[in-house]
């Protein structure tokens, strides 16, 4: 079981949704205006690990810096007061720690204070180092440059660049599981280095070739990660995607998909009246269904919240809809006769990394 500080936060959300895909229960630790003392002792005692993701970086430097050791403190106390102490504290630190800034000073500080911590109580301190964090719904403006920019692109506006200059970014689904295993951090891996003007090319090209109803080139796992960062902007606006069906004596031809490159996996199914398939959601696949006979709801629940949208689809007016990433889903047939559907993804099925959780739409 992992207690972590920060839950409701953009890395609080992607490290639940990655503990709930690897079985691993979560509890939430209360911190600031929010904290009560009982309630944090009481979410961390019991706790395998305990997951400090909590941290101010904006405002006047008096607030960054004192916000950040207050946070530290209330979970000390906290830790201190739990009839049962984790075997280890992770601490999602930054790469700007030690850097001079007051916003690295308060990092470093913060973490100093959690290691003495761990010291004085026998538990193993993991303190991870993470650079530009980005993914699926992350708040523009505010959470990365990547998230800014895919929310203008799906708005139909054109990003500026103010300074042009090298980035290392990490998904957050990476990020989640760095934080989440104790065993092994090893960030290079996962984390990836380009230029600001690079990442803009990448989701610019990315948003053309989307706007069309296509799949651009994820064959580099990069650009997986930043299509389906991308994608979270567009679930409102862009789906369903409408195809043209071009019919005369002798049938009709429905084009489904077009792919610019990378790997790719082609289904179909059938499923009895009444019957509902799925119930599962994906951290990393790209997949697309496509009613081609008889009608059907698809419905989706983004993990962890009430955030819910559904479509009817009818194989006479086809239509695709591609599944975000983390949202579970299902399709329901809801005619009275066989449904048939297509399935595309971007990936050959491993049944080793299925990357398929189950999870019930109506929770």
């Amino acid at each position: 079981m992992i207690a972590l500080t920060g839950a409701g936060g953009f890395l609080g959300w992607h490290t639940r949704v990655a503990a709930r895909a690897g079985g691993i229960d979560t509890r939430a630790i209360a911190l600031g205006d929010g904290y009560r003392f009982a309630d944090a002792s009481s979410a961390v005692s019991g706790a395998d690990t305990v997951i400090h993701l909590a941290g101010v970086n904006r405002g006047s430097d008096e607030t960054i810096e004192t916000g950040n050791a207050i946070f530290a403190d209330q979970l000390i106390r906290a830790l201190d007061a739990a009839a049962e102490s984790p075997d280890a504290v992770v601490y999602a630190d930054s790469t700007q720690a030690g850097n001079g800034s007051v916003y690295g000073t308060a990092k470093a500080a913060a973490a100093e204070a959690l290691s003495a911590w761990c010291d004085r109580n026998g538990a193993t301190f993991f303190d991870v180092h993470l650079p530009n964090i980005y993914g699926e719904h992350g708040r523009p403006f505010y959470n990365s440059v990547t998230a800014t920019f895919c929310h203008q692109l799906a708005a139909g506006d054109e990003p500026r660049i103010d300074v042009d200059r090298e980035l290392t970014v990490l998904h957050a689904q990476d990020a989640a599981d760095l934080l989440i295993a104790t065993e092994t951090h090893d960030l290079d891996a996962v984390s990836d280095t380009l230029t600001v003007s690079g990442l803009l090319e990448r989701l610019r090209s990315m948003a053309e070739v989307y706007r069309r109803g296509e799949i651009p080139d994820v064959s580099e796992a990069l650009d997986r990660k930043l299509f389906n960062t991308y994608r979270s902007f567009t679930v409102d606006s862009h789906l369903p995607i409408a195809h043209t069906r071009h019919e005369d004596a002798r049938g009709a031809f429905v084009e489904l998909i077009r792919t610019h490159g990378g790997t790719g996996q082609s289904s179909h199914s059938t499923t009895a009246p009444g019957i509902t398939r799925g119930e599962h959601f994906h951290r990393r696949k790209v997949e697309r269904f496509t009613v081609i006979e008889g009608r059907a709801r698809i419905s989706l629940r983004r993990v962890l919240t009430d955030e819910t949208m559904e479509f009817d689809v009818d194989g006479d007016r086809p239509v695709s809809i591609d599944m975000p990433t983390m949202w579970a889903h299902n399709i329901t047939n809801t005619g009275d006769s066989t449904l048939h559907t297509v399935f595309w993804t971007d990936d050959i099925f491993d049944p080793g990394n299925p990357d398929t959780f189950p999870e019930s739409v109506k929770p």
